[in-house]
């Protein structure tokens, strides 16, 4: 590049005096008047050598957009300016997203949890968590345990558990707790004054009970039971196949049922046969069942029965408590169930959790 404007003009020898010597001096010293101003342009370019990069040496690589560039062959990392990037080739897993509802997240219809598909962190907790829920949490047992003595129990074992115990014990019923709000409702299942029991099996909680005392209860009238029964034996007769005929043409209605969303079956039928009636009498009672849970893999195995034992057997110091002296908070049909069987009539004590 030129460094004057100068030069573009070619310089003619000086001529002679002539009549119109006058009218080129002024053009020249018009040209003077007007010259642009000196432009330098200065840049630096350094081409890579390979061969440093082979040897896993540091190499400068000149400037890109003002900023030192250095590559480390043996680590595959860029550094520009103490920003690392890193170029080793990701293989990430990439999704296509065509409308699914469930795209980003899929809820477990067992357990509810929300978690990633394809996420392998997600995945693990999602596994953990359910094994958790399905099977119960993993206890491997206290140095001090409160044991109730039940004879038809071989291998396994329930714990008594109450306000006064060591932290480490009130922790894990904490935990317990929190994993029967999943079906139960939160915010009402434990408070200071509660007693648990915990149902330990193969080194996991497999069920609890928790238990309140109480002063009085309301009797359920066995025939409010038995016109619910009836009421859902009619809706079912009412939803049996049909046939419909159009001269030749015969139509057949058939229900069918789809998969819906819940954690397992028992827990769906919680309002199937609605209120119960009670007595308006009060009735006096000692003990009472404020929550009942067992884990989905090990329902029907009269868990909840040897549960109800240790209650009738340990809650009050003056003996062993009588079946009249234990009642219900608001049972669902699951509850109504357990209450039929181990009381052995519809007429239990039912009372109002606060």
């Amino acid at each position: 590049m030129q460094k004057t404007i100068k030069s573009f003009f070619k310089h003619l020898p000086t001529p002679k005096s002539t009549p119109n010597s006058s009218n080129s001096d002024d053009l020249f010293d018009e040209i003077r008047a007007h010259e642009l101003p000196e432009i330098r342009v200065k840049y630096t370019r350094q081409a890579l050598d390979s061969h440093q990069l082979t040897r896993g040496e540091t190499t400068d690589c000149g400037l890109i957009g003002g900023e030192k560039l250095e590559v480390k062959k043996s680590t595959n990392i860029v550094e520009i300016k103490g920003k690392t990037l890193n170029k080793k080739r990701s293989y990430a897993q990439f999704h296509l997203e065509l409308g699914q509802s469930d795209f980003l997240l899929h809820t477990c219809k067992v357990c509810g949890i929300k978690y990633a598909k394809g996420d392998e962190i997600d995945e693990k907790v999602h596994t953990n968590f359910h094994k958790n829920f399905t099977h119960g949490i993993s206890f491997k047992g206290w140095r001090h345990e409160r044991v109730i003595d039940l004879p038809m129990l071989e291998k396994d074992r329930v714990i008594l558990v109450s306000n006064c115990d060591p932290p480490a014990q009130r922790k894990k019923v904490q935990e317990v707790v929190k994993m029967m709000e999943i079906e139960l409702g939160d915010g009402w299942i434990f408070h200071v004054l509660c007693k648990v029991y915990l149902y330990v099996s193969s080194q996991r909680i497999a069920g609890c009970m928790v238990v309140e005392p109480i002063n009085t209860a309301h009797k359920v009238l066995s025939d409010s039971i038995d016109k619910e029964s009836n009421g859902v034996g009619k809706k079912e007769a009412v939803s049996k196949p049909s046939t419909l005929r159009f001269g030749e043409i015969c139509f057949q209605r058939e229900v069918s049922r789809k998969g819906s969303f819940h954690r397992n079956s028992e827990a769906l039928d919680s309002n199937v046969l609605g209120a119960i009636v009670c007595a308006e009498e009060a009735t006096p009672a000692s003990c009472g069942i404020r929550a009942v849970w067992v884990t989905p893999s090990n329902r029907r195995k009269r868990i909840a029965t040897h549960l109800l034992d240790a209650v009738r057997k340990s809650f009050s110091t003056d003996g062993a408590l009588e079946h009249s002296q234990i009642a219900f908070s608001q049972p669902t049909s699951t509850g109504k169930a357990l209450a039929l069987k181990y009381f052995g009539t519809g007429s239990f004590l039912v009372y109002k959790a606060s």
